[in-house]
């Protein structure tokens, strides 16, 4: 993976360390992700170490260019969370599985000798669940192509056999 995202743990002094970090496009390609057509992700990343304790906060601010949900051309959007995150593996006291939360931060569990953190996995899942469920562009802005279909669409569902029972129940 990207090396930029991992951070050796063992060179880290004990209190807060800070790096700035970048996603463009060739990180999300990485992943295999061809949806993410563009992208310009700033990631601050902030570490705390104190003895066994170690906890990452991120924060992601940008956006990622993808298809249009309804017309396919692409949309740009923004990003913007925060990510909390408690670290444990065998050096900082823990061997479970990730995904539990301690004190409102997100456990993740290393693997190995935990010597090192990649956060390309978890810059990766928050960029792209920041996003929202339906990509689409602001009403009007969609390729004048697909506002054709999409108007028709709506004329086919008003010639349907059903747009007679419609107002059925409305007391009409």
């Amino acid at each position: 993976m990207n090396e930029q995202f991992i951070v050796p743990l063992n060179g880290l002094a004990k209190g807060w360390t800070r790096f700035s970090l970048f996603a463009g496009k060739e990180f999300f390609s990485e992943f295999g992700n061809e949806d993410v057509l563009d992208a310009g992700v700033s990631v601050e990343a902030g570490i705390e170490k104190s003895g066994d304790y170690l906890g990452v906060d991120l924060s992601l601010d940008g956006f990622l260019t993808v298809p249009c949900d309804r017309c396919l051309e692409p949309v740009r959007l923004g990003v913007s969370c925060e990510a909390r995150l408690s670290v444990k593996s065998g050096s900082f006291g823990g061997d479970s599985p990730s995904g539990m939360t301690e004190d409102g931060r997100e456990i993740v569990f290393l693997e190995g000798d935990g010597a090192e953190l990649d956060l390309s996995q978890t810059v990766y899942d928050y960029a792209l669940l920041s996003l929202p469920m339906r990509k689409v562009h602001p009403v009007g802005e969609c390729a004048a192509v697909a506002g054709r279909y999409l108007s028709g669409a709506e004329e086919e569902q008003s010639a349907s056999p059903f747009a007679a029972l419609k107002g059925l129940f409305d007391g009409k």
